[in-house]
């Protein structure tokens, strides 16, 4: 399906709007797409960097995560569709969502004719957070839904290789929740195809867990021409989807092994039939997605079709291995994902099977760190008072229990042997974490804080008396050393007065405070084992002791 010319996602200012409202700082707020994908000769690199922006957001991020991605092949209006869903969730609490007559789409960017527009993938940048229905009572009321452009990668003179759409459609797949497969006219045998690779990852994925590995699969079929045999919509949509599926003995071996198994790889698969948009849409090169240009079924259809994707009651969390998605572990999973899809030949699907193994074992450390974090900041956080080195590791060893308890509870994938690699890489990494608050915690104490300069001050009162009883018995040379150690020992405590004042030269301060610490333990150390040794002669000399021995 032709599309119309390229819309800009910038909203023009508004009537009356002064010139001093439009800044530089506020056009980084307005949400337009994000490439986080990009293919350069069948290689794909991930813009992590730019994924972390939208998914580390302070407010989204420890949120559960609905993907909804729009996959399929270039030029068939995928970007179309998804500014449509925007508009959706833009206005989703008018009457009328879908927008006025001479209202111009905005959002990803699209355009007509023959060639591409989006390449490799892209999101949108706004996070829409939403509440869930009032009759699902869970502790975390509101999720968030992310929208996803999937590209697949075809060159204007070379087509696309085999790999590099499956690839595209495994990336889809593999990170949504729920999944729109962008068909055009109809099923066709080689786009059941692309789902060869997941049924079979589905059945290894289902021989851990007990979960369907995906959450929701729609075919979508554009300029349906067939209506007087399957009508437009989800009815007519399904059932023309219940004959694609059938088991017939005349096809081939795999074509009837995708067909037995993907339903028991999504929780849920259906179909929608959509009309052709109009010639106005298809054949002018001005068109900038006004309603008035566009058929009025498809309009009809289109207001059915994008409630029952985006609606709340609708949406579907993103799960993998049984645990819902945060808005950070997607971007583990991504990481994960791209690496396998790398090469010339596509993954096996026990290696798709340990990356995402890998990235749910990372995501469940990476939530008991968080709560390892969240508790302790709670004993010894900044604006917390210093603690009682004896108290601090008594908590951390509770707390770090219960760390490594709900990284045992989190469902995981991989088995036991390949767990507890991770749960050893979290007890390191939760102990160099107390490691590190011990030594915060320790900055607070006045007396620990004072160190340096008590040791620097006792370094040179002892240099002085040595070097004036050296000098007054006539030991010269002595004398001079003393003095030169209590000289250099006093432009240290100045350069270390200098830099906790100015908080410059820092590793210069810290070579000073080592080596204060160092003088300070050595000297401990002597003074215990001198007491020790002071006890051990009392008790020696004791007569009752001496009784007792004869």
């Amino acid at each position: 399906m032709d599309l119309g010319k390229n819309i800009s996602p910038t909203p023009q200012p508004t009537e009356g709007s002064q010139e001093k409202d439009v800044k530089p700082v506020e056009e980084k707020k307005v949400a337009r797409p994000i490439q986080i994908v990009q293919a350069n000769e069948h290689n794909f690199e991930l813009n992590a960097t730019a994924l972390e922006e939208v998914l580390l957001q302070k407010h989204v991020k420890d949120l559960n995560v609905v993907v909804v991605s729009v996959a399929g092949a270039f030029r068939k209006g995928k970007s179309f569709l998804l500014d449509f869903m925007l508009r959706y969730m833009h206005n989703r609490d008018k009457d009328s969502w879908i927008g006025g007559n001479d209202e111009p789409l905005t959002g990803f960017t699209w355009r007509g004719g023959c060639e591409r527009e989006t390449t490799g993938i892209q999101v949108w940048s706004e996070v829409f957070v939403v509440e869930k229905p009032d009759d699902i009572f869970i502790m975390n009321s509101y999720f968030n839904l992310l929208l996803m452009n999937f590209q697949a990668f075809q060159h204007k003179l070379v087509q696309s290789t085999i790999k590099d759409s499956a690839t595209v459609f495994a990336l889809s797949t593999m990170t949504s929740s729920v999944q729109v497969y962008n068909l055009s006219s109809n099923i066709q045998e080689d786009d059941l195809q692309h789902l060869q690779l997941f049924t079979e990852y589905g059945r290894l994925a289902m021989e851990e867990v007990s979960e369907k590995p995906f959450q929701s699969l729609m075919f979508l079929i554009r300029d349906w021409c067939f209506p007087y045999e399957y009508c437009y919509g989800m009815k007519g949509g399904n059932e023309f989807l219940d004959k694609r599926l059938q088991v017939k003995h005349n096809q081939h071996e795999e074509l009837q092994n995708v067909r037995n198994h993907i339903q028991h790889c999504f929780s849920n698969i259906n179909c929608f039939l959509l009309p052709h948009p109009g010639l106005k849409v298809a054949t002018n090169p001005k068109f900038d997605g006004r309603l008035r240009d566009i058929n009025e079924e498809f309009k009809k259809e289109l207001a059915q079709l994008v409630p029952l994707l985006l609606a709340p009651s609708q949406l579907v969390e993103k799960e993998i291995g049984g645990n819902k998605v945060t808005c950070k572990d997607l971007l583990e999973y991504f990481k994960a994902y791209i690496k396998i899809y790398q090469g010339e030949e596509l993954p096996h699907p026990k290696t798709m099977l340990q990356a995402t193994a890998e990235a749910n074992n990372l995501t469940a450390v990476a939530g008991a760190k968080d709560l390892y974090s969240k508790k302790m900041e709670q004993v010894c956080g900044g604006d917390k008072p210093y603690v009682a080195p004896g108290d601090l590791k008594r908590c951390h060893e509770e707390i770090r229990d219960y760390s490594v308890s709900y990284f045992r509870s989190v469902k995981k994938m991989g088995g036991k042997e390949f767990c507890q690699r991770y749960q050893n890489q979290l007890e390191s990494e939760l102990e160099e974490t107390y490691t590190n608050l011990s030594k915060q915690n320790d900055g607070k104490n006045i007396f620990y804080a004072a160190r340096t300069p008590a040791t620097l001050f006792a370094v040179m009162f002892i240099t002085y008396v040595v070097s004036g009883v050296t000098g007054f018995i006539g030991l010269s040379t002595l004398a001079a050393l003393a003095n030169l150690v209590m000289g250099v020992t006093l432009l240290s405590l100045c350069a270390w007065g200098y830099v906790k004042y100015s908080g410059e030269f820092r590793e210069l301060g810290t070579i000073i405070d080592e080596v204060a610490e160092a003088l300070w333990v050595q000297v401990g150390r002597q003074c215990e084992r001198r007491e020790k040794s002071v006890c051990l002669s009392v008790f020696n000399y004791c007569p009752s002791n001496n009784i007792h021995r004869v």
